[in-house]
């Protein structure tokens, strides 16, 4: 029987044509030689939800290049899922890190140390100025976890019932039992045995919804009309505390219309209810800006931040105003690794590189050319792709044929593992979407090269598979 590492990769290497170029070397079968017998001795040992991704076996990762068992070079424009946004193995994230190994300062719990100091003093300097306290964690699952608890206590404190949360229908919060009923599909979640009857869900605004496209729609009214099928279904508006948004739809980097959300960020102030922003993967320059809320010029009370925090080790925080973030009382709210020394100078040495390497602004310049790179290779494929989402150096191309969009999740697989044949990383979503998204490091040289490699592994997978496009 042959391994499979996905359901859609086959983990069997594969001769595949050779590439010697300035930013990709393929110079062995891929998957690299010796794959299939790792990815078999691993699976024996650790529960197969891990799996999923791309067979390659990482070896080495610098700024934008990924390295493999074997040697083998790939572009990567998966950052590690939108994580290293300064660069894989940033010079000045190693430094910081070394000087904490030759401190011998491994762990400390909740006790203070100099370095956990500098690096908070640090993220509420460089953050909007409703960012007054910070409570540090260890995975953005733990964080979203965090928002909800703090928005409910902030609603409890005006009105014990006041405990009602808003979220849309598909953000992606993380895997733990809050944050996966705040996702809002309650096929995914049986397992919880239960559905909080103070969670409500909004649909998202997607912007292929029927009459959506029309230069004029109305997106405040949609907002309104939303909120008053909630009211149909149960919701007092005066026991609503908050709402936790992903800050644009994971899946398909999908942004929301700005007045929406103005629509929505109106209405919360009226009935008193705080808006928390999920920026664990847009956060950090990803899209142009140091955070992605601000595409929408609207004002939060709470931030959500996780991955390009620290740009490599496990570390999430919630910050906001303080007269919220500090409703837990002493010792009520703790996270066992969530002030480790080395945690905290990587997250620290992280934001200096982005700002003292002018990543943020790297993203949004580089980004335009991105974005206008990929908008001609759409013009080129009008039978398969049917848009390009996201800013900066954030992309999401969206796969459907015919009038009624009907998905090409299978041709997506078939071009995640056509290019990484070829040298170029994806982020393979398992829908009728391919992500990319590379360091905010990578050259133009390097982003056009991955972009060429991109657009050919769509011509030929399209070619080698003319019945999965016929309409």
């Amino acid at each position: 029987m042959t391994l499979m590492s996905h359901s859609h990769f086959n983990a069997k290497s594969k001769k595949v044509p050779l590439v010697k170029t300035q930013h990709r070397l393929i110079k062995t079968t891929i998957p690299a030689p010796n794959t299939e017998k790792i990815l078999k001795e691993i699976q024996k040992c650790e529960v197969r939800s891990m799996h999923g991704q791309l067979p390659i076996i990482w070896d080495k990762a610098e700024n934008f290049n990924v390295y493999d068992i074997a040697g083998n070079k790939f572009i990567d424009f998966t950052s590690t899922i939108f994580l290293a946004n300064s660069g894989h193995a940033n010079p000045h994230i190693i430094k910081a890190l070394r000087k904490v190994l030759r401190q011998k300062l491994l762990h400390t719990y909740t006790f203070v140390s100099k370095v956990r100091t500098t690096f908070l003093k640090k993220l509420i300097g460089v953050t909007p100025h409703f960012c007054e306290k910070a409570f540090l964690l260890s995975s953005g699952t733990e964080a979203t976890e965090c928002a909800l608890k703090l928005i409910r206590l902030w609603g409890e404190k005006q009105n014990p019932k006041k405990l009602g949360v808003i979220s849309f229908v598909g953000n992606m919060h993380g895997r733990t039992l809050g944050a996966e009923m705040l996702k809002g599909k309650p096929e995914t979640s049986t397992w919880i045995g239960y559905r909080d009857p103070n969670m409500y869900h909004l649909p998202f605004p997607y912007p292929w919804l029927p009459n959506a496209n029309k230069k004029k729609y109305d997106w405040a009214r949609h907002f309104e009309h939303d909120m008053t099928t909630l009211k149909k279904h149960g919701l007092d508006f005066k026991n609503l505390c908050g709402f936790i948004i992903e800050s644009y739809q994971g899946w398909g980097a999908v942004f929301y219309p700005k007045t929406y959300l103005k629509a929505l960020e109106k209405f919360a102030k009226k009935h008193g209810a705080l808006i928390a922003f999920d920026e664990i993967q847009s956060g950090f320059g990803r899209t142009g800006k140091l955070f992605c809320y601000e595409h929408y010029n609207v004002k939060p009370d709470l931030l959500c931040l996780g991955k390009g925090l620290s740009g490599s080790l496990p570390l999430s925080a919630v910050i906001g105003y303080k007269k919220i973030m500090d409703l837990p009382d002493v010792g009520s709210m703790s996270s066992t690794h969530s002030a480790n020394p080395m945690c905290c100078a990587a997250g620290l040495a992280n934001i200096e590189a982005l700002i003292n390497q002018k990543l943020i602004n790297k993203s949004k310049t580089l980004g335009e050319f991105f974005h206008k790179k990929l908008l001609v290779i759409k013009q080129r494929y009008p039978g398969v792709i049917s848009d390009v989402q996201g800013k900066g150096l954030l992309a999401a191309v969206i796969f459907t044929k015919g009038a009624e969009r009907q998905p090409l999740s299978k041709l997506c697989d078939l071009i995640c593992e056509k290019a990484m044949q070829k040298g170029l990383l994806l982020v393979h979503t398992g829908r009728e979407s391919i992500k990319l998204a590379p360091p905010l490091t990578i050259s133009k040289s390097a982003l056009k090269e991955g972009l060429a490699t991109f657009e050919e592994s769509i011509a030929e997978t399209i070619k080698e598979n003319p019945k999965l496009t016929k309409l």
